[in-house]
């Protein structure tokens, strides 16, 4: 279960990020991306309803990282429950910014606002959101940091998956950092910044969708604890 629904953020999150952002926006030009989102109107709210996709799936995927690494550490795992909740409050709340576009772009007063202004209106907001899941990054960083942790000392999975993730929660850190710091540097750390969380939570997703746990070295922690 926590490999399908590890599965399903990361469905949801290339889908948004990698094609619908992709698709509609385009970067420094407010009028284009307004049209853009006019005529791709359809795919723009698909990547909303892709975005409550992880917010659905984060609340049991805690819990059931809580209760099978409660094990190894109970503090870590608890705070690991933790960080994934904020990020995904965050997460939740942010989605407004992702469609208050199409409010302003279907919606506006054309009679209080200008086109342009709308348009103006609508650029902003997306670069709210970015700034909004750079800002639930962080939060997932630190989820990253410690579930390697907890993977590594584990015994029943691989430590690979566990340095792997902590890789990963060190790029979003550096990359949700540098965007609030500098922007411009940021943006020519992307895409190369994301490739390692990639391939990492892709790892942990597919070993634990296929492999699963060592289920004797688990029940073995389990009675010891």
């Amino acid at each position: 279960m926590a490999g399908f629904l590890y599965l399903l953020n990361i469905a949801a999150g290339a889908f948004i990020y990698g094609f619908v952002r992709s698709t509609t926006i385009t970067p420094g030009d407010a009028s284009t991306t307004a049209t853009n989102i006019l005529q791709h109107g359809l795919l723009y709210r698909l990547g909303f309803i892709a975005g409550i996709v992880p917010v659905l799936c984060n609340v049991p995927l805690a819990l059931i990282f809580y209760d099978l690494f409660k094990v190894v550490n109970r503090s870590c795992s608890a705070l690991v429950v933790f960080f994934i909740l904020v990020a995904t409050a965050i997460e939740s709340a942010n989605l407004l910014n992702y469609y208050a576009p199409l409010i302003l772009l279907e919606g506006g007063d054309p009679s209080a606002f200008k086109p342009e202004q709308l348009h103006a209106f609508a650029y902003m907001s997306l670069a709210l959101h970015a700034i909004g899941f750079n800002l639930a990054l962080v939060f997932f960083a630190f989820y990253d940091l410690l579930i390697g942790y907890l993977v590594f000392r584990s015994g029943f999975l691989p430590r690979i998956l566990g340095v792997l993730m902590v890789v990963a929660g060190l790029c979003y850190l550096a990359g949700s950092f540098a965007s609030f710091l500098s922007p411009r540097f940021a943006a020519h750390l992307l895409p190369y910044i994301l490739v390692p969380p990639g391939v990492g939570e892709l790892a942990l997703c597919l070993w634990l969708l296929v492999m699963g746990v060592d289920v004797e070295n688990w029940s073995k922690q389990a009675h010891a604890a």
